[in-house]
């Protein structure tokens, strides 16, 4: 017997117990970190609190280096301080090895101050200033150009100097990543970069002694390294035959993707991110391939920063209230808010409980505390309901997080370091009123 045709029809799915399609589950939860409960550092530290695995640190690095020198042994890392440029996480990598980028005179000093010698720290960026060049240049730093007016302005610092300072050249170039990212440096694919290298061979000033590019951030395409390693070898290839000068690196940047997910990204960060063999199998391609590189064996230098702190970086929350929106969705009113987690813009982080919960799961949007309706920490998240001061863990948030974090509405909080041996270390005390106003002065006619 033929049945009877029933017409397709959309009926309203409302969340809540009412919902027939709605569901009972238990969340994962992550009460520990490193072994460490989260309960004993938030008792200690308050909430909110940055939290950085020291092991995770060391470990990420080693997996990068051993992974850089299986494909192309003359190598070495630099850190990128714009990435994290707190003490301690600066300190474990400099004690791994790694060496100092710096892109201001802010980050030189910092590489300085904790004990990177000058010709040790690769000198990156748009905007250096002429006190910032006669200092860095006298200390043997590594000066990469980024436009013609800053060759001239070393050919100055070096006359008053009497020394000649040693140089790069920022390339860019066409890679097949689009949007190209070509506000910084010489383009490769037009000859400007090579005109660039004969001004400053003309000039007869300035030591190039290498050449540099960083073809864009948070880069999902491995091969795009290819292309670039190539450009470069090709351009020091063509500085040999044309001039006699041989450089001593080549400088690929970083912008490595971590394991976060970028919000509208269908595959999951885990998945989509290129491991750091896929990335170093491509660039050793290039670099085994390359004439110059049978020829003069340049050292291959890689600024990376995402990539090695990112995942080792957490941050714990409190729930300080609830409601529900005119939507349907539940949204949860946390005690960190984008003042201190700027990432949140551009990735979809994980949140997770930091106790077992259980129950009917709603679509929850989890908000900061900031007076700001552009303050979302996740926008959209099954997740089971939440009382006052439970707490959540928000991870990865290692990197760029605490370099951008801003000094708005919140004071900023603790941050510690679980060490090797599992003690609990702070490492930046959260901050006071008497931090934010100290350096501010009140005229006198404006006193009450």
């Amino acid at each position: 017997m033929k049945k009877k045709y029933n017409p397709p029809f959309i009926e309203k799915n409302d969340v809540g117990m009412t919902n027939k399609f709605g569901f009972t589950s238990v969340v994962d939860y992550q009460d520990k970190i490193e072994n460490v409960l989260i309960s004993s550092i938030t008792e200690e530290y308050g909430s909110p609190v940055m939290i950085f695995s020291e092991n995770a640190i060391r470990n990420k690095y080693r997996e990068m280096k051993t992974a850089l020198e299986k494909y192309y042994p003359n190598s070495e890392i630099s850190w990128s301080y714009k990435t994290n440029y707190l003490q301690a996480i600066c300190s474990i990598f400099h004690q791994e090895g790694a060496k100092a980028e710096v892109v201001s005179i802010m980050e030189y000093d910092m590489a300085r101050g904790l004990g990177q010698k000058g010709s040790d720290i690769i000198f990156n960026g748009p905007g250096k200033r002429r006190e910032d060049l006669l200092k860095a240049v006298s200390e043997g730093a590594r000066i990469h150009i980024d436009h013609l007016d800053e060759i001239v302005l070393l050919e100055s610092v070096s006359e008053e100097l009497g020394m000649m300072p040693q140089v790069a050249i920022r390339v860019n170039m066409d890679t097949g990543v689009y949007p190209q990212w070509q506000r910084f440096g010489f383009n490769y694919d037009n000859g400007e970069a090579m005109r660039t290298l004969q001004r400053i061979v003309t000039g007869g000033k300035l030591k190039i002694v290498g050449l540099h590019t960083h073809i864009g951030t948070f880069m999902l395409e491995a091969t795009a390294y290819y292309y670039s390693a190539k450009a470069l070898l090709d351009l020091a290839q063509q500085l040999k035959d044309k001039f006699g000068i041989v450089v001593e690196y080549i400088d690929l940047g970083g912008g490595f993707a971590s394991r976060n997910t970028l919000h509208n990204q269908y595959t999951p960060g885990e998945f989509a991110s290129p491991n750091p063999e896929q990335y170093f199998a491509s660039i050793g391609r290039a670099f085994n391939e390359a004439q110059f590189t049978r020829e003069e064996h340049p050292r291959l230098i890689m600024e990376t920063g995402r990539v090695l702190v990112a995942e080792a970086g957490y941050c714990v929350a409190s729930v300080i209230g609830k409601k529900d929106l005119p939507t349907g969705q539940r949204a949860v009113i946390l005690d960190a808010g984008v003042n201190m987690l700027i990432t949140a813009w551009w990735y979809n982080l994980k949140i997770k409980p930091a106790q077992p919960l259980s129950g009917t799961s709603r679509n929850t949007v989890f908000y900061g505390p900031l007076c700001m309706n552009i303050d979302v920490i996740k926008p959209d998240s099954v997740f089971p309901d939440l009382q006052n001061n439970d707490k959540v863990v928000i991870h990865p948030v290692g990197a760029y997080n605490v370099t951008q974090w801003m000094q708005f509405i919140e004071y900023r909080p603790n941050v510690v370091l679980i060490s090797e041996t599992g003690t609990v270390e702070l490492i930046r005390e959260r901050e006071y009123l008497d931090d934010i106003q100290r350096r501010e002065r009140i005229p006198e006619h404006l006193r009450v």
